[in-house]
């Protein structure tokens, strides 16, 4: 995005005077059914959310939660809750036309299928923690996962998926490139695309992501034990995530739901500008943000059909906000405990604090020293080397 603010915001117009719940995409019955799945794998736990009182004051605001995902199962990032789902879920529907009979997913879990998937392909595009997540479910079946990357993913994100036993292939593109090789791979092969964005004629299995990562805000609304807080700031990407927490606290309060704020790097925001346009547009270029998670230039028309009803605004935030928070959450003041948030974990934090340091922004999204502000701290350090580099700058 050349030639633009350093930063800047919209509230979105778009939202309909009679909102469908979930925007007809996301539904009470498919949150149960990733929740009954998810809740059965071995190890989960409801990842933890912390009451940041210290940075609360701090920064100006009167309550600051942070769902912390950087202990979620082995992947140190919410995605593990999409990917792996709905590669159990297309293993569920292949063992059905292969054999005849509807399996229990915790049978193929078992490895009770492992001989009959051996041949069976997964297949997808990512940034790195979505293919984790793939590769994570495949090696847990028994299948074979290809994942395609592009130029910008780091050789520690790649060497992660391989450490599950991906192929993963690297291209010369950015990832809506990477997103299309992959589909058109697929296509030739007969393999199963499992991506976390969706085009026409392909929204069964981003939805089935969704509903996965939807798990991460139920955990988080039970740990807020009836508090419900003012405002809920989440980072964009595709819009996958943003959209699965919106419809959930939609869905578990209605009009009384937070204010709902999706956040984006500057270099990669596709969100804000569909927002402003009010239809998909898409940001060409590398992309190559330090918030490498992020760095979609195409939305997903399902997460936009979401976002565009349950959305109140959108922010872009320049990389440079990251590090510092970073820095701020390894090492805190008072008795807030150490929080280890990867470069794209806190773009939603760096919104809060660009609007809540203009007066205009402010009182458009009614943020104060009243509000009671939730953050997804949506991965820890998924790179390593790179996080500790960011982290020791000074």
């Amino acid at each position: 995005m050349a030639d633009v603010k350093e930063w800047d915001w919209v509230i979105n117009r778009h939202q309909p005077t009679a909102p469908v719940a979930g925007a007809g995409v996301l539904t009470a019955a498919g949150l149960a059914a990733a929740k009954a799945e998810i809740t059965a794998w071995p190890d989960y736990a409801p990842t933890p959310l912390h009451d940041l009182a210290g940075l609360a004051g701090a920064l100006g605001f009167a309550r600051l939660f942070y769902k912390d995902e950087s202990a979620r199962f082995t992947l140190r990032s919410f995605k593990a809750l999409g990917g792996a789902y709905a590669v159990i879920r297309q293993a569920q529907a292949f063992l059905k036309t292969r054999l005849g009979e509807t399996v229990a997913t915790a049978d193929i879990r078992a490895g009770r299928y492992r001989d009959a998937l051996a041949d069976w392909t997964v297949c997808t595009a990512t940034d790195g923690n979505h293919g984790r997540s793939v590769a994570w479910g495949a090696q847990m079946i028994g299948c074979r996962a290809v994942i395609y990357i592009h130029a910008e993913v780091s050789a520690g994100r790649q060497q992660a998926m391989e450490g599950f036993g991906a192929e993963v292939r690297r291209i010369a593109g950015n990832y809506d490139d990477s997103v299309r090789i992959a589909a058109e791979t697929a296509a030739e092969a007969d393999w199963v695309v499992v991506s976390d964005t969706s085009w026409p004629g392909y929204a069964a299995i981003p939805t089935d992501v969704m509903h996965g990562y939807m798990l991460m805000a139920d955990e988080a609304i039970d740990q807020l034990d009836g508090r419900v807080p003012s405002h809920v700031f989440l980072q964009g990407g595709v819009g996958g995530m943003a959209a699965a927490v919106a419809a959930t606290f939609e869905l578990r309060f209605g009009a009384k739901r937070p204010k709902i704020i999706v956040a984006e790097p500057s270099l990669a925001a596709c969100l804000f500008a569909t927002a402003k346009a009010g239809a998909p547009v898409t940001i060409e270029g590398d992309l190559a943000t330090l918030m490498a998670g992020l760095a979609a230039g195409e939305v997903s028309p399902l997460a936009w059909t979401v976002l565009r009803s349950v959305a109140d605004g959108f922010v872009y935030v320049p990389d440079g906000d990251v590090p510092p928070l970073m820095r701020r959450l390894a090492a805190p003041a008072g008795s807030d405990p150490a929080v280890e948030a990867g470069e794209s974990a806190l773009c939603g934090l760096a919104a809060a604090l660009r609007i809540a340091g203009e007066a205009e922004a402010a009182a458009a999204f009614q943020l104060d020293a009243a509000s009671e502000v939730l953050i997804f701290g949506s991965e820890g350090a998924t790179d390593p080397t790179l996080y500790a580099e960011l982290v020791s700058a000074a």
